[in-house]
């Protein structure tokens, strides 16, 4: 249902540092830079894995902050994403297990990132088949 969608950063260097650590997991990367001319001189980098869907961009940063809930196609994703989110600067929201309150093989973990948005990878698929 959605196409793209983005935050904005007070920090834009300190967290596409953090995107570009937190997504890699994920197999997501920093895929395009708008020219600044098409910003108001704004910054703003987009992620995605074929195309860019998640955009982060230079501006005050969302109030209250925002949740985004990345796709990991297996846990371990999602055990690495937490690593990598952490160490790029990130503050645990909820370590890596599974949520059954949400459905019976939801595993899952969250991060808030330098603005405060909790950021969330998440695998849907039961233990087995990943």
């Amino acid at each position: 249902m959605i196409d793209h969608t983005g935050i904005n950063t007070a920090d834009f260097t300190r967290s596409k540092a953090f995107y570009d650590a937190a997504l890699a997991p994920l197999g997501s990367s920093h895929l395009f830079t708008i020219p600044p001319e098409h910003t108001g001189g704004a910054q703003v980098a987009g992620y995605g894995q074929e195309r860019p869907q998640f955009w982060v961009g230079e501006g005050a940063p969302h109030v209250p902050p925002l949740h985004f809930a990345f796709t990991a196609r297996t846990r371990a994703q999602v055990d690495a994403f937490h690593a990598a989110a952490l160490d790029a600067g990130g503050t645990d929201n909820g370590p890596p297990g599974l949520r059954p309150h949400y459905h019976e093989h939801h595993y899952g973990a969250f991060v808030l990132d330098p603005d405060g948005n909790n950021i969330e990878a998440v695998c849907h698929a039961p233990a087995h088949q990943t």
